[in-house]
């Protein structure tokens, strides 16, 4: 092998450094803004809910709480190397918190029904919905093309879980906009009932270790992308 051979070789490796940084760089950068969304939109929601008595805003909020959890264990994995054990701990805690979730408005939603309590408009909660509908798709697809670009597995999962949470906002939107606009007031509560049946397979699916490879409805080429980077 020659000096110029010697010298390609070299500019190629500091190039392919350089590209993996800057992706490493763009799924943090990512993951934060996925976790500072959440945050306003569980805020949003807790506060919009508790104020209409909307049991499909209180659990969309609470789900929106527990994926800044998910999204924090990415953080804390891309920013370090951490032992499988570790990972496998941090899984199982989110996955007990979205079984509480489904539990918690499961509960709720059967007593609404059970009870014929109907819950006010919200207004605020539609126009979250609304907007969560245009953030999250964005942020999914971008995390996507990134996850691919690094052949990363926990990224491109990562974009799975924001693909779903894209379904809960239509699940509650049309929950909302039935309540407020057709005067269908168990609408709101059945929206909280497939949220909580959502929140069971999300559980199941961390529990497992099976957020990469299972088939998510929405995801279509990234959970592919997902099992080609194992």
């Amino acid at each position: 092998m020659d000096l110029t051979d010697l010298t390609s070789d070299s500019g190629t490796r500091i190039g392919h450094s350089g590209t993996e940084s800057k992706l490493a760089r763009m799924a943090i950068a990512l993951a934060w803004l996925t976790v500072v969304w959440n945050l306003v939109e569980a805020a949003v929601a807790l506060v919009a809910g508790q104020s209409a008595g909307s049991t499909a805003l209180i659990g969309f909020g609470l789900d929106s709480m527990i994926e800044v959890s998910s999204a924090l264990v990415v953080l804390w994995q891309l920013r370090s190397d951490m032992a499988e054990e570790r990972e496998q701990q941090a899984l199982k805690l989110i996955a007990l918190s979205f079984f509480a979730l489904a539990i918690w408005v499961t509960l709720t939603s059967v007593i609404t029904l059970l009870g014929q309590i109907e819950p006010e408009e919200s207004v605020t909660g539609i126009v979250l919905a609304i907007v969560s509908l245009i953030v999250m798709p964005v942020l999914a697809f971008a995390k996507r093309r990134v996850g691919q670009a690094m052949s990363s597995a926990t990224v491109v999962a990562d974009s799975a879980q924001t693909w779903l949470c894209t379904s809960l906002s239509v699940v509650l939107l049309v929950g909302l906009v039935a309540n407020a606009t057709l005067g269908w007031w168990w609408a709101d509560p059945v929206a909280g009932l497939v949220i909580a049946a959502v929140a069971v397979r999300e559980g199941r699916e961390a529990w497992r270790g099976e957020n990469c490879c299972g088939s998510v409805v929405g995801i279509g080429s990234a959970a592919d992308a997902c099992c080609q980077a194992d």
